[in-house]
């Protein structure tokens, strides 16, 4: 089974202060033009996203700076951020806004796990995002997990290169058969 975790980004969910995603039609064949083109104005945080070290490291990697690797590979869903900590995974998805506290962040550390998701468009205050990203442990943020069961899948959430940037949207998708 394939589950798409990611939020449809005009109607998703907005941390506060930031851009709102529009989408904004420059030509459209209904008005007589050959074909439809459209702009997109955003955050790179917006909807289902990926923050790179740089959003909170003065010098921290951007998001074309990362492994791509980190973005493909197992994960464990998990329903309770006490279960962070139990799984041997590289990978972990924890349901609910995140909000994780300064301690649990440095026991991910210690843990030296590559990524974390949640489904709030924050993983925690500024201490938490300055404990994780100086570690180099990339968030994914904003993601769905209604349809899926705790449990171990394949991870594929991919952001967009943007050169220099502090974080960038993705496409998040599990696989149920990870063998």
């Amino acid at each position: 089974m394939i589950y798409d975790i990611t939020q449809e980004l005009f109607t998703s969910t907005t941390y506060p202060f930031d851009t709102k995603p529009q989408c904004i039609p420059v030509h459209r064949m209904e008005q007589g033009a050959l074909y439809n083109l459209t702009d997109i104005k955003m955050c790179a945080h917006n909807g289902t996203h990926v923050d790179a070290p740089r959003h909170f490291v003065r010098d921290g990697k951007g998001i074309d700076e990362l492994d791509i690797e980190i973005f493909m590979g197992r994960c464990r869903v998990v329903s309770h951020p006490e279960e962070l900590l139990l799984y041997e995974n590289d990978r972990i998805l924890l349901r609910g806004e995140g909000d994780l506290s300064p301690t649990l962040a440095e026991a991910l550390c210690q843990r030296k796990i590559k990524l974390l998701g949640v489904e709030g468009q924050s993983v925690g205050d500024v201490r938490v995002h300055q404990i994780l990203l100086g570690e180099e442990i990339v968030l994914l943020e904003g993601i769905r997990l209604d349809e899926v069961s705790d449990g171990e899948y394949m991870l594929f959430c991919a952001p967009l290169k943007l050169g220099g940037c502090d974080g960038a949207p993705c496409r998040a998708i599990l696989l149920d058969d990870v063998n």
